[in-house]
């Protein structure tokens, strides 16, 4: 292996071998595998980079001594350097022992550089978070990686890493360059005979994805990463106890799991070691009835399982990089299952696999981080939850653990940022009514928009106002004053340093606040940002759709969607504009970005249908009616079942669903959706015309009297759609509906087709009684409806003559039930309807019945 072969796999892994040998370029890559920037990015080496240039100039990044591979390497290992120092600053701490301009050998001042740097990673229209400290780093780091390399192979990796800590800075997350992903693809190969880097490649590409809420394609890479590193897990179930008094043991959830690779990491501890190498302190449930963790007793895993061998009680430790692979698992179970219950379930194993063997400072912050979300909404957990969030952010600044041990697998973990965690730590205070300890958090981090939400909160809608236009006006300087009002003198040096991103956002957020000036304020943030702020439009394009102003609103939104493409939301209201508008195709084309970026958005699937629905249907049909194509027809069906995955209690998509699946053909689903509707919205919502649909697709096929081969193959036709039809009928209408003549006629028709004939003269019967001739009143004077009640016996005496006989044998019973009901009918109505033309038919029916039971 050549010697930056050897570098850029210590780089990657975070470990140094021994046996690598000395030199210049070597000793500087130590240095930063070893987690001593000060000395890597201060020492002669570096110095020779950045002697030339001024600070974010291109030619900072320029070696005097040409493009060797040496200088490839040093500008790898300096890049990595930044990043990690910046990393290590915002992240994992703790704090650097060195200043950003001492490194760029630059006269200006520390806050001026970062401000610079703050302001030149805003992307995609999203401001970076402002108090980001030494931001400059993560620029220089982007710089240097941004030069060709002809020798360091690893780039691309490097490359990666950088966009997933700048998406962490920024607001909302933004589409990184569709060449992070694809320049990826050649290290697959060249990784693939090193398991923990070729697990370490695919598990961050999916972090990539899942950050951009790819989920789906971000499983994929998760499963590819434990199938690179050769773990076995299985989701399974084993007997155990979860409360203290529990005497039964029930099936618990347990994840097995085993690793392949070899485990360096000796586990730590809670308590200080004689190497310092710590990890975060798991604060105790101290529940009276919970135990701290299930005690399981045996597994139920099968006996053929690989995993079998194991006892859930005592597993062994995993490595630390599959116990990230299974934090990322369980990210991905929270975003691509429905919101219910067994979400919790589904993910607690995973985390408490993670947690019984703390190996990794960061994966162990990680793993309390997660069982903290976890815990925060269930009432005897809740407390544990915060205190354990409130002691993670204690322990950032410590030195507990060493910086390499820290930072070992930092990029394989979705790991907050330190204002991230306290921002959730606040936001979970105002979740708990805790509005003060909240607002002082937020002021401290100046997320003046959360600020302005507590104060809301506390029915102090000016003191939010006060807020965003003191910091406009540059009255306002720290979050140390920010009560302070009319701060004497205007700072107009400040305003003039202001990050433009940030004072879109605040113009955008007084928008917010004062609705009467909404609009003016919007475009004033697009206009300061100079057409870059996506809030801005996202904000002016929902303005003007609340009040109906869809054209207005429509250009707003597609430059929105233009700047950041990632926000479904803003996709939705886009296509819901269009729909307003009728302007279909525009309308299908965002629905269909919503449900790309959101697969478990059943609104937008229902929406994504009704335009497969109505694009494309210029054409007309001799009655004048609007053709719709069969191919939009199929793809709005499909739509609508990927919708109803995550919108099964919606009534309104299954019956759009019902109505679609007829045209297509699916009648099997048709049934399946039409009972869903019963059972949700009672007998009431059955709809007669489907299912007579359904009945006739089945007995216009021959049947087995015809001698022919019932094929039940398809589902939509004959005896494959019987199934679903008799339930539908049997178990689901029928119990519910006594009153409907037309569903009863149905049932007929189908037990004729089974040649059930005593099921089918009952049904028929059914059917009679609850028609107009069975309900029918002596003194009736309505012709009209007269004139169906004749067609009604007209259908019983039919049907008693055609399979009465078979199903009474000796045809005696039913031409006495036939003359009784006719003679009944005429009793009735002869008053009123014996001058009708239509009584002769009547008359002529009960003499043809006497005549057969004379004979």
């Amino acid at each position: 292996m050549t010697e930056i072969a050897l570098i850029e796999t210590a780089l990657l892994s975070g470990k140094w071998d021994p046996a690598t040998g000395t030199s210049d370029v070597l000793d500087l890559a130590k240095s930063v595998v070893d987690g001593d920037f000060g000395g890597a990015l201060q020492g002669p080496l570096a110095k020779k980079v950045f002697a030339r240039a001024s600070p974010g100039a291109d030619d900072i990044l320029e070696l005097k001594a040409g493009d060797s591979p040496e200088d490839d390497a040093i500008r790898l290992i300096l890049a990595v350097a930044c990043l990690h120092s910046f990393v290590q600053i915002n992240w994992t701490g703790p704090e650097l022992d060195f200043e950003v301009r001492d490194v760029l050998q630059s006269t200006a001042a520390e806050d001026d550089l970062n401000r610079r740097a703050v302001s030149e990673l805003a992307y995609g229209g999203e401001p970076a978070y402002h108090l980001t400290r030494y931001a400059m780093l993560l620029r220089v780091a982007q710089l240097l990686l941004d030069v060709p390399s002809q020798h360091c192979q690893s780039l691309p990796w490097w490359k990666l890493r950088a966009t997933l800590v700048h998406q962490e800075v920024l607001d909302e997350p933004a589409p990184p360059p569709p060449a992070i992903l694809s320049d990826m693809e050649p290290l697959t190969p060249i990784y693939a005979s090193n398991p923990e880097l070729a697990g370490r490649l695919e598990l961050e590409q999916g972090l990539l994805q899942h950050f951009i809420s790819q989920d789906k394609l971000a499983a994929e890479y998760f499963v590819k990463a434990a199938r690179a590193t050769g773990m076995e897990y299985e989701l399974t179930g084993a007997l155990g106890k979860r409360t203290k008094f529990q005497i039964n043991e029930l099936s618990q959830l347990v994840l097995l799991a085993e690793s392949q690779l070899k485990i360096e990491e000796q586990p730590t501890t809670v308590e200080p070691s004689p190497t310092g190498d710590q990890v975060p302190e798991t604060l105790a449930l101290n529940d009276d009835t919970l135990l701290e963790q299930t005690a399981f007793t045996s597994s139920s895993s099968s006996a053929h399982s690989r995993l079998a061998h194991l006892d859930p009680s005592a597993q062994p430790a995993l490595h630390p990089l599959d116990q990230s692979i299974l934090l990322a698992m369980c990210l991905n179970v929270k975003n691509t299952s429905p919101v219910h219950g067994l979400t919790a379930e589904q993910m607690t194993p995973y985390v408490a696999r993670v947690i019984s063997h703390p190996l990794n400072w960061s994966i162990h912050t990680m793993a309390l981080l997660l069982r903290a979300r976890l815990e925060s909404n269930r009432t005897r957990t809740v407390e544990r939850a915060t205190l354990q969030l409130q002691a993670l952010i204690e322990q950032m600044p410590t030195a507990d653990a060493p910086v390499p041990v820290r930072l070992r697998y930092a990029h394989s973990l979705p790991l907050p940022s330190k204002w991230e965690l306290e921002k959730e730590l606040a936001t979970r205070f105002l979740s708990l009514g805790a509005v003060r300890s909240a607002l002082d958090i937020f002021e401290r981090l100046e997320m003046w928009e959360e600020v302005v939400k507590c104060w809301q909160a506390m029915e102090r809608r000016d003191m939010g106002v006060g807020i965003v236009r003191d910091l406009l006006e540059g009255r306002k300087a720290e979050a140390e004053v920010v009560l302070a009002r009319g701060k004497a003198g205007t700072t107009d040096a400040r305003r003039a340093n202001m990050d433009l991103a940030r004072e879109a956002k605040l113009w955008c957020l007084l928008g917010d606040l004062e609705p009467e000036n909404a609009a003016e304020h919007y475009q004033r943030a697009w206009a300061v940002s100079g057409q870059s702020a996506g809030r801005a439009m996202r904000s002016l394009g929902g303005y003007h759709f609340a009040r109906a102003e869809y054209a207005e609103a429509i250009p707003c939104l597609k430059k929105a969607v233009a700047i950041n493409p990632l926000l479904s939301r803003s996709w939705f209201i886009l296509g819901c504009a269009c729909m307003r508008v009728e302007d279909w195709a525009e309308a299908k084309i965002a629905f269909s970005r919503c449900v790309s970026i959101d697969e478990e958005d059943g609104e937008s699937w229902s929406n994504l249908a009704s335009m497969y629905m109505r694009v494309g249907t210029d054409d007309k049909t001799t009655d004048d009616t609007v053709a719709i194509h069969f191919e939009n027809k199929l793809l709005a069906f499909r739509a609508l079942k990927q919708g109803l995955r995550s919108a099964y209690e919606n009534w309104r998509m299954w019956y759009n669903y019902m109505i679609v699946a007829v045209e297509v053909g699916e009648l099997s689903e048709a049934c399946r959706a039409q009972g869903r509707i019963i059972e949700q919205r009672g007998a009431e919502a059955l709809d007669e015309d489907v299912l007579e649909r359904a009945v006739n697709a089945v007995v216009r096929a021959s049947t087995a009297e015809d001698g022919e081969e019932q094929d039940a193959s398809n589902p939509n036709e004959g005896r494959g759609l019987l199934r679903p039809v008799k339930h539908l009928l049997e178990d689901i209408v029928l119990p519910r509906i006594s009153s409907s003549p037309r569903v009863f006629r149905a049932y007929a028709r189908l037990l004729i087709w089974e040649s059930r004939w005593d099921d089918a003269l009952k049904a028929s019967m059914d059917a009679y009684r609850c028609s107009t001739a069975g309900t029918m009143e002596r003194g009736e004077t309505d012709v009209k409806k007269w004139r169906e009640a004749v067609s009604d016996v007209q259908d019983i005496v039919d049907a008693l003559q055609n399979f009465g006989p078979r199903a009474q044998g000796d045809g005696g019973n039913w031409q006495f039930q036939a003359r009784s009901i006719v003679r009944t009918f005429m009793g009735k109505t002869k008053d009123s309807f014996e001058d009708e033309p239509e009584w002769a038919k009547v008359q002529g029916m009960l003499d043809e019945l006497k005549k057969r039971v004379d004979d």
